[in-house]
């Protein structure tokens, strides 16, 4: 034991000798980037660097937004426990400063503790965060964090260890926020082929694409200028904000060999709906914000979808179906490709989207939690002939991942399954312990949140009213009673096969000088 002791203890001495050595070469060495990199190092003071980088990550599409968000999350998490617990606990100085040149010094000295370096584990937290969610914008985020990270001993403020240690507990932190916002997977999920089903189109020749003009951001030029370069032969029709969208579906839907449509997941619902019934192909084009039904097929772009439909390839995929009675006691018939939901789980969706696009998904859908366990009331249901006092209920189009109550992906889509989630208003303390329960991870766990996997589900009003109800985020009427279950029959859907080779938006689109999707 005591031999033991003697050789960590020698160990760190000579860890503290090397330190302190190659801090003195590398602050004291000639001049690299003299005034920049003070400057940068400055700039990611109270981490309003990775802020900057975050909003310029959100105002872009694709994976780079939760990239952000995530980001964020670890960088505050890194923060915290830098500059908190882990300098208190060690407890080291700051290295001497007169060997260091004026021009790189900072404005003020510094008082806090020096071991480990809060920039070094704010920089490699937002990286990592990141590199998780969008390894292609991870490079140029981790090159700049790399140099923060340098500048911290370049201007005398830290050594390196100081900095490797930061960085070390950046990358932890950034990893442990896999625990409350799990990562989409990167292959799309998995369906049943297709194509036997799904024509070929030279060209474009017999589809017809419908585009909501007042989906996502509103503006489609580049998903335009895709179809035009590498579908000539396709109708494209646009619908502005005076006009039907359901009627041009339908007009388009009688008209053409495959219906198109782009727009976001409620477009597609109204389009799904119409394919089914004439039983059409569909194509899909992601055009809206978020884009759930497109991510799982594992469409990111125009690109994929004209792949899809110049080879012809195609899956066949489960749709959910809603049969019930209106507060009108008027009977109605839905299908639905995400998600059904009732109660306050579409106010829900819609506090959750208005915040998404700046703060991401995870932050987004905790604001949107709070807000409805404060704003809207519990309900009284039967779910399969058991009385229950609800807050919120969701029915999903096959089995969800992760649990809890923001359900992202989906593994499968030909499982002909729902998703059953029910949040409890009964138990005592209800709300404090589902917000703690989504805050820690554990909501699987919690008493006031049940889920479950199953093949048909009943529900029914209990109290005087008729319930909310929405399929895929739209909302209809108040429902008295509505049987939910899997739909007898499935969705032809285009979608490209992973060994086709590049996408003929891409080399098409360089020649005609298009923009791609």
């Amino acid at each position: 034991m005591r031999r033991d002791i003697e050789l960590g203890r020698t160990f760190a001495e000579a860890f503290l000798r090397a330190d302190r050595s190659l801090f003195a070469s590398l602050a004291g060495g000639r001049p690299l980037l003299d005034p920049v990199l003070p400057r940068l190092s400055h700039a990611a003071d109270h981490g309003l660097l990775w802020w900057g980088v975050a909003g310029a990550l959100g105002a872009t599409k694709g994976r780079r937004r939760p990239a952000a968000a995530r980001g964020l999350l670890a960088l505050g998490t890194a923060s915290v426990l830098a500059n908190g617990p882990a300098k208190l606990v060690f407890r080291r100085d700051r290295p001497p400063t007169h060997g260091i040149p004026a021009l790189r010094r900072l404005s003020r000295d510094l008082t806090t503790f020096s071991f480990p370096s809060g920039h070094a584990a704010s920089a490699a937290a937002f990286a990592t965060g990141v590199a998780l969610d969008s390894p292609g914008a991870a490079v140029p985020v981790a090159a700049l964090a790399a140099t923060v990270a340098f500048s911290r001993v370049y201007v005398g403020v830290h050594y390196p260890g100081d900095v490797l240690a930061g960085a070390a507990l950046g990358v932890g932190a950034a990893l442990l926020t896999t625990k409350v916002m799990p990562r989409r997977p990167w292959v799309p999920a998995r369906a049943s082929p297709a194509s036997a089903w799904a024509p070929a189109l030279p060209e474009g020749e017999g589809l017809t694409v419908v585009v909501n003009a007042r989906s996502g951001q509103g503006n489609h030029g580049d998903l335009l200028a895709v179809l035009r370069a590498d579908l000539p032969r396709a109708k494209v029709v646009e619908v502005g904000p005076g006009d039907d969208m359901d009627a041009a579906l339908a007009t388009a839907a009688d008209s053409s060999r495959v219906l198109g449509v782009a727009g976001g997941d409620g477009s597609i619902n109204s389009a799904a709906q119409l394919a089914l019934a004439r039983g059409t192909p569909l194509a899909v084009f992601p055009a809206g914000t978020l884009n759930h039904f497109a991510a799982d097929l594992g469409l990111g772009g125009a690109g994929d979808s004209v792949q899809a439909i110049l080879a012809g390839s195609a899956v066949a995929v489960d749709l959910g179906r809603a049969d019930g009675i209106s507060a009108g006691f008027d009977r109605f018939s839905r299908v639905f490709v995400n998600t059904a939901s009732l109660g306050g789980y579409p106010d829900m969706v819609a506090v959750r989207e208005r915040f998404e696009r700046r703060l991401g998904k995870w932050p987004a859908m905790i604001i949107a939690l709070c807000w409805v366990l404060r704003n809207e009331p519990p309900f009284d249901v039967e779910i399969d002939g058991e009385r229950r006092r609800v807050w919120l209920i969701f029915v999903g189009n096959g089995v969800y991942h992760p649990d809890g109550f923001a359900p992202t992906y989906r593994s499968r889509l030909d499982e002909a399954q729902l998703d059953l989630r029910v949040v409890d208003a009964a138990a005592p303390a209800a709300r404090l312990r589902l917000v703690g329960g989504v805050l820690t991870g554990r909501l699987g766990r919690s008493r006031v949140y049940e889920q479950r996997t199953v093949e048909r589900v009943l529900i029914s009003s209990a109290q005087a009213g008729a319930l909310p109800f929405a399929c895929d985020g739209e909302v209809t009427e108040g429902v008295e009673r509505i049987v939910i279950s899997p739909s007898a029959a499935r969705l032809i859907v285009y979608r490209p096969r992973r060994d086709e080779g590049p996408r003929p938006s891409w080399r098409l689109s360089r020649r005609r000088g298009a923009a791609t999707g």
